[in-house]
């Protein structure tokens, strides 16, 4: 064809792409001008040329009263056939001002959905500079105008994609050029402060705000709530009407801010605002909590209004009609979000009662349709009344901050890492959660010459009761350090655990000494000598003792040799280990999450509890053996399977020998703890060069070596020695096999004969009468992980829950123990990842597979806490002690008043971190049109951009109850 055959062309499909009456019509013009644009460009960019683009935006195109409403259209589709042209700067430069003027004649949420999709397809478009700013106010005044003319829901989904489609522009240009987020925000305050405007603002402009970085809130509510300018009418019209924004069902962050904005004029003491919006907006609030597109944001709102309204139970009271209802129809619902409404709305209802108590009638109704849910304890309801008084928005705003918040939703304070001393963190926070241990050490008295273990005590002090996120431990670390350690180095955790509770035992035995000395000298009361000549506090909490028999094999003489220990060290068996000569085992049973039963007699556990095998001497002669004792816990009637994780039953036709070869020789990713302390505990040949010189025989002699535990510590720790030297590279290398670790441990005691019956006269369950063992229960506490590949490298973080007894320490006169309730259950106990400063909550699942995930992260360090109910007589005293610690304990003056101290500088270095980090943000100035002044706005152009523009919350309530 020739220019003038494609000329008539493309005017021909111009005509039926703006004008055609049919969507056929359109569709034909749409191809015929992509075909003419691909295959005739020359011909295309002289049509499609900057005055013809003119008429159209200025004048339109068709017959006067029917013009087309495809121009927008047409502009985008002809774009991309003129990008590379000449002509496309002048193009580009014609639209930024069209589209400014056609966006401040306030076109409809359809033509401004055009406008919108043009730009963002082609963001040359898009003014520049001030035009820019004017821009996205205008654009702010239109969203402001848009409402939804129809309540199908096909009309009303339409709009809401709309409105979605010009919001997401807002945020495309924010991202872009943050210096047009603050102009934007105060043109939406004028907006909706305007008491001016005949009709309110649409609630669409909720769409906007979500796209607002949340850093900005602190300054931004701090200016409004502080800017003299703004009347108390006013500051009331926009946050009346923020409130209704709780309806946007597209709506992110909504909440955050009405409930900073609330709390904002709670700190400047703007109560009668704060009243009068209450009273005038909870009950609408209070409806949308029917519509799970919006209960969310609705119920958080809601919270906040209710829970600080307490001068009067006016608020509280206007709700009552309405909550039979709306719990009603919440149960019909029979959803998660409807069951997790109820119960932060049951929760709310019982802090109003307890805040507002003396109107039964009133309150009869509404506890009648709450009766079935939970109740929460009053504690909780006190704390929930405390936090959110408008009289104690000292710190208002730090919740919303990441950076900014004064503890992690666990609770938990973290600990800073002073350089590689996540060793060090590691250690401390796993201490912190053995609890009996921790309420020992805050219950420890001043001037108890102990000057490491007091500044143990200030540290957990601080971990309990500061309002940092994370604290330095700084001062207990140079305390602390073991002299050999090499500074900014990364160290062996177990090595630094090792020397921290030798350093507090000799401390504590230090000040008996001298407290003896001074009894002596008649200078300490009775009670003083009393308490200082018990066992030291290390060896209560982590002491425990073993036996260590060594048979010679030729006179069969036996020498034996007991120690204390505060931890266990678990070598790995080799992988092609075969257990010859002695098999005298001490199966260690594994046990699932659940709680414990124990067997109805203690004749149950086996019919033979003594197991006698022959030790193969070197020569052909056979010697006889010592007996040991092997534990199960295997129910009548079930079959003995070693393989399995829940313990190692044994009987008279299961050879233990075959028991613990199974186990030692297991795939290395089916070991377990149990099975290292299978290996700890079974008998080693002392032969070659370890030899053992026998005092009988006169001469070194093969032996053989065994350990028994006689005494099982409160608190039993485990490290896995996965660190080995290798003489080939000279270093030490890690083993990383992975280790089951169970959540439930039981552990054979050797107790003398005496002890045993009378623990069986008690009813205790874990002794065998005549064996000698007795079997004592340990639940899993803590696990300090080490991400690496070798001892000097890597990195510390831990596992830990709070342990607490899970059956009732007193026994019925049967002997029987009382059943656990199911909030007994051990998987029930809240986990919690502690990681230098970051903590945060995990569970068992996450202990268990963390080095199924993560290779190099293997358990290490192992803490495990005695149940009180299994312990062995021996230890009755110092555990029935412990049980006592029980209970807050309430700290010496000093340290109270350090700890307050502290908290009252971290609060005053949260708002001045808050405003430097605002700083960029101008100060609003007095008058309300803020745009006046917008060249004195400058910005950080590195600031965060806004959320990802996210369509808002599932949920499928009727359209037609929601308010646009």
């Amino acid at each position: 064809m020739d220019s003038e055959q494609c000329w008539s062309m493309l005017e021909l499909s111009t005509k039926l792409y703006l004008t055609g009456d049919t969507k056929y019509k359109r569709e034909i013009g749409k191809e015929v001008l992509e075909v003419y644009g691909h295959y005739h460009p020359e011909e295309f960019e002289e049509f499609f040329n900057v005055r013809f683009l003119l008429s159209l935006l200025q004048e339109g195109y068709g017959p006067l009263g029917k013009r087309s409403h495809y121009v927008l259209d047409y502009i985008q589709l002809g774009l991309q056939f003129v990008l590379e042209s000449p002509s496309a700067n002048s193009i580009f430069s014609l639209l930024r001002i069209e589209v400014l003027r056609k966006v401040c004649e306030r076109p409809s949420p359809k033509q401004c959905a055009k406008i919108s999709k043009l730009l963002t397809q082609h963001p040359q478009c898009i003014p520049t500079g001030k035009h820019q700013l004017l821009f996205c106010q205008q654009l702010i005044r239109c969203i402001g105008q848009f409402q939804c003319v129809s309540e199908g829901e096909e009309e009303i989904m339409e709009f809401l994609e709309q409105v979605n489609k010009v919001s997401g522009l807002l945020q495309r240009i924010w991202r872009t050029q943050t210096s047009a987020i603050l102009p934007s925000l105060k043109e939406l305050f004028t907006i909706i402060s305007s008491t001016e405007e005949q009709e309110a603002p649409s609630n669409a402009l909720a769409s906007v705000v979500q796209f607002v970085p949340l850093e900005l809130m602190d300054g931004v509510i701090r200016n409004l709530t502080n800017d003299d300018s703004i009347t108390d009418v006013q500051m009331m019209m926009a946050i009346g009407r923020m409130i209704d924004w709780v309806s946007w069902p597209l709506g992110k962050n909504i909440d955050k801010w009405i409930i900073a904005l609330l709390k904002g004029l709670a700190a400047v003491k703007k109560f009668s605002i704060l009243i009068e919006v209450t009273l005038s907006k909870i009950e609408k609030v209070f409806s949308k909590l029917l519509y799970p597109i919006v209960r969310e944001g609705a119920l958080s709102v809601l919270q906040y209004m209710l829970l600080s309204f307490q001068h009067s139970h006016e608020a509280f009271h206007l709700l009552l009609p309405h909550i039979p209802r709306l719990v009603a129809s919440l149960k019909k619902e029979d959803s998660n979000s409807a069951t997790s409404s109820l119960e932060q709305l049951a929760e709310l209802i019982h802090c109003m009662f307890f805040r507002f108590s003396g109107f039964p009638d009133l309150y009869e109704p509404v506890l009648e349709a709450v009766k079935a849910l939970p109740i929460p304890n009053e504690d909780r309801i006190k704390h929930l009344l405390g936090q959110n008084a408008w009289t104690s928005q000292k710190n208002e705003l730090a919740c919303f901050y990441p950076r900014l918040a004064s503890k992690s939703e666990t609770g938990k304070i973290g600990l800073i890492n002073l350089g590689n001393t996540c060793y060090m963190n590691s250690i401390i926070q796993s201490l912190f959660m053995a609890s009996d241990f921790r309420h020992s050490v805050l219950n420890l008295t001043e001037g108890n010459s102990q000057p490491l273990m007091t500044k143990l005590q200030w540290l957990f002090a601080f971990l309990e009761h500061s309002q940092r996120p994370a604290i330095s431990p700084e001062s207990f670390l140079s305390a602390s350090w073991p002299p050999w350690f090499t500074p900014g180095a990364q160290q062996d955790c177990s090595e630094y655990l090792k020397y921290l509770l030798d350093r507090l035992h000799e401390e504590e035995k230090t000040g008996k000494r001298i407290y003896q000395k001074l009894k002596e000298s008649s200078l300490t009361s009775q009670a003083v000598e009393h308490h200082y000549l018990n066992k030291t506090l290390i060896e209560k909490m982590f002491g425990g003792k073993m036996m260590t028999k060594i048979r010679c094999l030729k006179c069969l003489n036996v020498s034996s040799r007991e120690e204390v220990f505060t931890d266990l060290s678990l070598a790995f068996p080799p992988s092609d280990r075969n257990v010859h000569g002695s098999t005298h085992i001490l199966p260690v049973e594994e046990i699932g999450p659940q709680f414990i039963e124990p067997p109805e007699n203690a004749g149950q556990l086996m019919g033979s509890p003594w197991i006698q095998r022959k030790a193969p001497m070197a020569s052909d002669h056979a010697a006889p053996s010592m007996s040991v004792e092997t534990l199960g816990s295997q129910e009548q009637g079930e079959t003995a399977n070693p393989m399995r994780g829940n313990g190692v039953g044994v009987d008279a036709a299961k050879d233990p020998l075959s028991t613990f070869r199974e186990q030692a020789c297991a795939p290395k990713d089916s070991r377990s703890v149990p099975d290292l302390i299978n290996y700890f505990l079974s008998p080693e040949r002392l032969t070659a060069e370890n030899k053992y010189h026998c005092e009988k025989c006169a001469s070194l002699q093969d032996a053989e070596k065994v350990a028994e535990l006689t005494e099982g510590p409160h608190y039993l720790i485990l490290t896995l020695l996965r660190f080995s030297f290798d003489p080939r590279t000279m270093k030490r290398k890690k083993i990383l096999d992975n280790v089951s670790i169970p959540v439930v441990l039981k552990l054979p005691i050797l107790v003398a004969p005496e002890e045993t019956e009378e623990v069986c006269q008690h009813g205790k369950d874990g002794a065998v009468p005549g064996s000698g063992f007795m079997t004592v229960v340990y639940d899993l506490c803590s696990v300090v992980v080490h991400s690496g590949i070798s001892s000097e490298s890597g990195h510390y973080y831990c596992y830990s829950r709070e342990c607490t007894d899970t059956v009732p320490q007193g026994q019925p006169q049967d002997g029987e123990p009382k059943p656990a309730s199911d909030k007994q259950l051990d998987l029930e106990i809240q986990w919690y990842l502690f990681n230098d400063t970051r903590v945060s909550f995990s569970s068992f699942e996450s202990v268990s597979n963390v080095t199924s995930f993560f290779p190099k992260d293997t358990a290490y360090v192992l803490f495990y806490r005695q149940r009180p109910e299994r312990q062995s007589c021996l230890l009755h005293e110092a555990l029935a002690e412990a049980g006592r610690l029980h209970g807050e304990p309430s700290l010496h003056k000093d340290l109270m008043e350090a700890i307050s101290k502290d908290n009252i500088l971290f609060l005053q270095e949260q708002e001045k971190e808050a405003r430097n980090r605002a700083a960029y943000i101008s100060a609003l100035p007095k008058s309300p049109l803020w745009w006046r002044d917008l060249d004195r706005d400058k910005d950080d152009d590195s600031s965060s951009g806004g959320c990802s523009p996210a369509a808002g919350g599932g949920g499928s309530g009727s359209f037609h109850g929601l308010v646009f």
